[in-house]
């Protein structure tokens, strides 16, 4: 049988706890909404489907949440997610959080300004839905696009 060399033993362990500690990314979500709103319900609903724990605050000032943290009150919606360092505002699909938190862009957070008809929680009897971004907000108050939802193939 093979001998193995004291120092290529603490090397091959290290390495093993180097790649044990790499965190998955979270999935405990605070979001935080004004007492009346039902779509911000139909948006918790959908993160719960997609596997995120989901604690909801209800305030009467929503948008104190994500102004605090950066997003600007012209980007704000009905509901503030945080997550990880992140802001959520309004109807983000799960799967651009989900990807937000896989790539862990420099950036206040996401936001799908508006209220899209056919994003999570905003869905239709008729199953209409609109066409929107999901936006990636800046430190710097700017924008790009992240995501691009309800187009034509």
């Amino acid at each position: 049988m093979p001998t193995i060399s004291r120092r290529l033993f603490i090397a091959s362990a290290a390495g093993l706890g180097v790649a044990g500690a790499a965190r998955p990314p979270a999935r405990s979500l605070a979001v935080y909404k004004s007492p009346t709103c039902a779509c911000c319900d139909g948006w918790v609903a959908h993160m719960r489907r997609a596997g995120f724990t989901v604690a909801v605050h209800v305030t009467s000032d929503v948008r104190a949440f994500g102004r605090g943290r950066g997003m600007p009150d012209a980007l704000a919606s009905c509901h503030t997610g945080v997550i990880d360092g992140y802001v959520v505002e309004g109807h983000v699909p799960a799967a651009d959080v989900i990807r937000l938190l896989a790539e862990r862009p420099e950036g206040v957070g996401l936001t799908a300004p508006g209220m899209p008809m056919g994003s999570p929680g905003m869905e239709t009897p008729d199953g209409r839905k609109q066409p929107f971004d999901t936006l990636l907000v800046l430190r710097s108050g700017e924008t790009r696009v992240f995501a691009r939802h309800n187009r034509p193939a």
